[in-house]
């Protein structure tokens, strides 16, 4: 039985890739920062699932769930590791608290780094395990190779993203554990919903409120409109599966929009943005 790690997996895309994997026959570990929700997971996946809880940015406890897992494997390597936790943080950067950018970087690009390195080994790096290598599936976003107004820390953090899975790939490619990009548009789950409640009366008498606003509902209509979670665990199936993956997935509710916004100059689409979020020059 093929074994995968999952990161951040209480809800969304962590939850429909573990319900996916499970189903098709893997035995799945899956971290989540509250007992609550392990209990509850547990109940919900049964026999061949089993709960870790850390949170990404702890590397203590990260490490102690490597040393679980290595336990449960007896000897064997892990089939994937799928770096999915992750949050999102809006603001101006101009007015944005550095310690949210912090934040935001510390789960979206130390988390997977931490995780890559506590269960890195599992995957085949250590000669001492027997069994085919592994994949890492890294959970990026259409972000990662564009930003938006007031959502620069998550741009930052999942071009970081990106370019740690670039050279990432090609340093593993040593010990031949592949590193797959899975880059979602809008999906249907609690990371934007959450990213809609949060408190901005910060910035009530900024100049960026109104195209916070803006933003903010621009948001939720994504969500709206938003993949199911289940699209993009059967990308992670692809990922973990395939003889010979893609190195990068894109999926996405509009693939047109966004083939437009790569294909036209930077500068028209930076005009077309600003005047949709009211970002031009006044006077």
């Amino acid at each position: 039985m093929k074994s995968v790690v999952i990161t951040g997996a209480s809800t969304g895309i962590g939850w429909a890739s573990a319900k996916l994997l499970l189903d098709k026959g893997f035995r799945v570990f899956v971290s989540v920062r509250k007992q609550a929700d392990a209990d509850r997971l547990k109940g919900e996946f049964g026999a061949n699932f089993t709960p870790l809880v850390f949170d990404v940015t702890d590397e203590a406890a990260v490490l102690a769930a490597a040393r679980e897992v290595r336990a449960a494997l007896s000897g064997e390597t892990l089939a994937g590791l799928v770096n999915n936790a992750g949050i999102a943080l809006a603001g101006p950067v101009l007015e944005f608290s550095v310690d949210d950018f912090r934040r935001q970087m510390d789960v979206n690009v130390i988390g997977p780094i931490i995780a890559t390195q506590a269960f890195g080994p599992l995957l085949g790096s250590d000669p001492s395990l027997k069994g085919p290598k592994g994949r890492i599936v890294m959970i990026s976003s259409v972000a990662g190779k564009n930003g938006n107004p007031m959502s620069a820390a998550y741009a930052a953090s999942k071009h970081a993203l990106e370019g740690l899975s670039e050279s990432l790939r090609r340093e593993l490619m040593l010990f031949g554990i592949d590193v797959i990009i899975i880059a979602p548009g809008p999906v249907k789950t609690p990371i934007w919903s959450k990213a809609t409640e949060t408190d901005i009366s910060r910035y009530e008498n900024s100049p960026y409120l109104p195209a916070l606003q803006k933003v903010r509902a621009y948001v939720a209509h994504l969500n709206a409109i938003g993949l199911p979670p289940a699209k993009i665990a059967e990308a992670v199936f692809d990922a973990l599966t395939l003889p010979h993956p893609k190195v990068r997935y894109q999926l996405a509710p509009d693939p047109l929009r966004h083939l437009m916004t790569a294909w036209l100059p930077k500068r028209t689409v930076d005009k077309i943005i600003a005047k949709r979020l009211g970002l031009l020059p006044q006077g």
